[in-house]
């Protein structure tokens, strides 16, 4: 029994020895494979040179920095040349056209644009037989010339009973009566004089007013134009900041003639800066202050405080010796509306009818002048500099039937 037990043990001694064996040799297979060796690495032969480069570098002496000669910084620095500012130089002053006589040398112009009026008046009273129809036709020529229905209907009355008792019938005689009629609706009795002097120790102060568009600020420059060529002291004062470019527009006026120009921000206060144009022309010893206002006919009650406010400043300084209507003659009945509008904000003295040379049409100067009571003074011809002329009725009437 013991010889068996010893066997049984002895067995599983060497079972266990050859199974611990089978176990070491797998995990030995299962072990991984060492990492290969490095590679020696080659160096690449070296890129062929030529000339210099295909030597072999040498060892050369180096220097610290303590050795080198540094270049001056004052000697190396680049020059700044400094360049002088701009020089703006002021426009050249023009010496404006003499003013006597201006309307004369204008008149061809004149009577090429208006004397449709009296050629076709001369023409309708040369018939053999001047019916009723003819009377008519004359009416109607004086309706369409803007002569108004008031004038028209006394010039027509008057011409009627001339040519009825007078029996006049010959070119001459027809030319010259008509033109002793037209006279007569002109009012050539009218002082027409611009009043740029001041009865005071004062600048003669002149304000223009007028709608936007019919040529207000070029007749204020015009009109100093006109002062300066008669030896005038001019000072301008832009009291239009409504409308853009206004004051810059009136400024360039003023610096062709040597003109001073008062002006401030644009949609600033206009009663003050036509309050610091007078006062400015006073301290300079100016002959003439001209203030050019604003024109928004759309909003009439603005306007007419707007005006009066600046009336109002003005005089504080002295009183208004001139206030200056523009009205552009093309624009027919429609001006007389205007006229009617600005005669109800201030007093005005006088009116200046622009773009008459167009297709303005001659009867307007008697239309405007029967609505306010006031005389038309100067004229505007043409869009020339020296184109603004004292209104002459007997010049303008000679240009309206020819001579």
């Amino acid at each position: 029994m013991e010889i068996v037990i010893l066997a049984v043990v002895i067995a599983l001694v060497v079972i266990g020895a050859l199974g611990g064996l089978v176990i070491g040799s797998r995990k030995r297979k299962q072990l991984p494979p060492p990492p290969p060796a490095a590679p020696d690495i080659t160096a690449p032969p070296a890129e062929p040179h030529i000339g210099d480069e295909a030597e072999t570098p040498r060892e050369e002496p180096r220097r610290t920095i303590e050795e080198v000669d540094l270049p001056d910084a004052s000697a190396t620095a680049p020059v700044v040349v400094e360049e002088p500012a701009p020089v703006v130089e002021a426009p050249p002053v023009e010496i404006p056209e003499p003013t006597a006589g201006r309307l004369v040398r204008l008149r061809a112009r004149l009577s090429r644009s208006q004397n449709a009026l009296g050629k076709g008046l001369l023409t309708l009273l040369s018939r053999e037989h001047l019916d009723e129809d003819t009377w008519e036709e004359i009416e109607d020529t004086l309706l369409t010339a803007d002569v108004g229905v008031q004038p028209t209907q006394e010039l027509v009355e008057r011409l009627r009973e001339r040519v009825k008792v007078l029996g006049t019938r010959t070119p001459e005689e027809l030319r010259s009566l008509l033109r002793e009629e037209l006279l007569t609706l002109l009012v050539p009795d009218f002082d027409r004089t611009v009043n740029t002097e001041s009865g005071l120790d004062t600048p003669g102060i002149v304000m223009v007013v007028g709608v936007n568009g019919t040529g207000k600020t070029t007749t204020t420059g015009k009109l100093a134009r006109v002062l300066v060529a008669d030896g005038k002291h001019v000072v301008l004062g832009a009291a239009d900041t409504f409308r853009a470019a206004a004051a810059d527009q009136l400024q360039t006026w003023g610096e062709r003639v040597g003109a001073r120009t008062v002006r401030g921000p644009e949609g600033g206060d206009p009663a003050s800066i036509a309050f610091d144009a007078v006062k400015e022309g006073i301290q300079e010893g100016a002959d003439a202050v001209i203030i050019d206002t604003a024109g928004r006919l759309h909003t009439k009650t603005g306007l007419m405080d707007e005006l009066g406010k600046v009336k109002r400043v003005v005089e504080k300084h002295a009183p208004l010796d001139e206030v200056l209507l523009v009205l552009d003659a093309t624009t027919g009945q429609n001006g007389l509306v205007q006229a009617r509008v600005f005669a109800e904000v201030v007093d005005i003295t006088g009116i200046v009818l622009t773009k008459l040379d167009g297709t303005a049409k001659g009867g307007i100067v008697i239309a405007v002048q029967r609505e306010l009571g006031v005389p038309v003074k100067l004229i505007g011809l043409g869009e020339g500099a020296d184109d603004l002329a004292p209104f002459e009725p007997e010049a303008f009437v000679d240009a309206l039937i020819g001579e």
